[in-house]
């Protein structure tokens, strides 16, 4: 049976056991799970996590007179947060509904039972529930105030709502900040925004063009301008005429040729080299850079007046590590990209590998969390990644090998547990929230038995 097609999940608690077999009865188009008590209803809100819990409120007092039915709300709250519980009350109870909807229940409903009015109250408890798990997927996956800008944090998202800002202007930004931050995601968005849209955006990086080499690719060539210049070629400024030119790593351009690109900004004229005309150029430029520009002034190394030209508006971007939020929201978005990439059978992250990637500085910011991620999706032998597999085992994790440690930490809670119940079987399995079998399984796992129960 598909996700699509499985019945959805009812808890009902209730001591009745006609009115508990009627309701089972009616609800036949759920799967019922029923309990005759709170610890039932514990034991089943561990194992079947059911959305929707229809609930006796007038459960019978525990040995010391403890009010039953308002200690399984809140236990059943604390447990399941997002389940929506809904009390059944006498005909003059009203204050202790009001009461229970107070401490955490979603709704109630007075005995005698009406079938049909309780069907609607189901039905819309199961609605509401639905939209706010779309909804908490929704927020953890379409995180993106701009185009191809996965984001939550405060700051970043100033940044962005700067960008929309610059957008329609001409002014010349430069994106400054950490290698792998995404400068250039942030100068590709701040283009699709623009009316200059339409038009390209041509990108140069100023650090991986030879100098020689570097004022022909700006600005082009004419014939015969040099040996094997054997024909007129276009340079980035001019092929970016109407559109946007993006200068990556500014700070890495030779001081000579910063002159040129000075006089270009300020004239919005060009000559190829070889030629002696003058053409005019229509581009917005946007640069970046993970070089302290205001410090290289300051050394001699980058014009003064270059600075203050390409600086009309500089956007310092935020390191990884600095960013509230934004790991694991990344962290999840190349999980789906390259799990959908590689069609792999991963369904997330295991817990102790979201405590790493949150516990990480990230010295190599998104570029290195989409590269370990992919490594991971590559590597995983399971069905939830692990920080081994993300390569995020600190040297003090490798002393006490992860997977020995949470070997060694489910091993004791099923040596708690089983010591907690004096060694019932069924008793533990529900105190875990698994099934007999499956704790069996787990028993067989950890070489856990109950004469080791009795001697550790």
């Amino acid at each position: 049976m598909s996700k699509a097609d499985a019945k959805q999940k009812l808890l009902i608690v209730e001591d009745d056991l006609g009115l508990q077999s009627q309701l089972r009865w009616h609800f036949d188009q759920y799967e019922v799970i029923c309990a005759s008590d709170r610890e039932e209803a514990i034991a089943a809100i561990r194992l079947h996590e059911p959305p929707i819990v229809l609930q006796d409120l007038g459960l019978p007092p525990d040995d010391e007179g403890v009010d039953e039915g308002f200690r399984c709300i809140r236990e059943i709250s604390n447990l399941s947060p997002s389940a929506k519980i809904i009390v059944m009350t006498g005909n003059a109870d009203y204050e202790n509904a009001v009461r229970a909807v107070a401490m955490g229940a979603y709704d109630f409903y007075q005995k005698p039972v009406n079938p049909e009015t309780l069907d609607l109250i189901l039905q819309r408890a199961y609605h509401i529930h639905s939209l706010e798990e779309q909804n908490r997927i929704l927020q953890e996956q379409t995180q993106t105030p701009l185009e191809g800008v996965i984001a939550c944090d405060p700051s970043m998202l100033k940044i962005c709502r700067t960008i929309e800002k610059l957008a329609p202007s001409d002014v010349t930004c430069t994106l400054t900040g950490e290698s792998g931050t995404g400068k250039e995601v942030l100068a590709k968005a701040l283009h699709e925004l623009s009316p200059r849209a339409k038009h390209r955006m041509v990108a140069i990086n100023c650090a991986a063009v030879p100098e020689n080499l570097m004022e022909s690719e700006l600005f082009g060539y004419e014939k015969g301008a040099f040996t094997g210049a054997n024909k007129r070629t276009l340079g980035k400024v001019e092929t970016a005429n109407g559109g946007t030119l993006f200068l990556d790593e500014i700070g890495d351009m030779p001081l000579p040729l910063q002159a040129k690109l000075l006089r270009f900004l300020q004239e919005r004229v060009i000559e190829r080299v070889g030629g002696r005309e003058e053409i005019p150029v229509d581009v917005r430029v946007v640069c970046a850079t993970n070089k302290n520009l205001q410090q290289m002034v300051a050394d001699s190394t980058f014009r003064e007046d270059l600075y203050y030209r390409i600086c009309e508006m500089e956007i310092q971007i935020p390191p990884l590590r600095d960013r509230q939020g934004d790991k694991m929201l990344l962290a999840r978005h190349f999980l789906r990209m390259y799990v959908k990439q590689m069609n792999a059978p991963i369904t997330g992250f295991a817990q102790e590998a979201a405590e790493a990637i949150e516990a990480y500085q990230w010295p190599g910011n998104i570029r290195e969390m989409e590269n370990r991620v992919k490594r991971s999706v590559v590597m995983c032998e399971d069905k939830l990644i692990s920080s081994e597999d993300l390569g995020l085992v600190s040297d003090e994790s490798l002393n006490l090998n992860l997977r020995q440690v949470r070997y060694n930490a489910e091993r004791a809670a099923i040596l708690r547990a089983l010591t907690m119940s004096d060694n019932n079987i069924s008793a533990t399995a529900k105190l875990l929230g698994v099934t007999r079998p499956t704790l069996y399984d787990l028993m067989k796992k950890y070489n856990v038995n109950v004469a080791a129960v009795q001697q550790e």
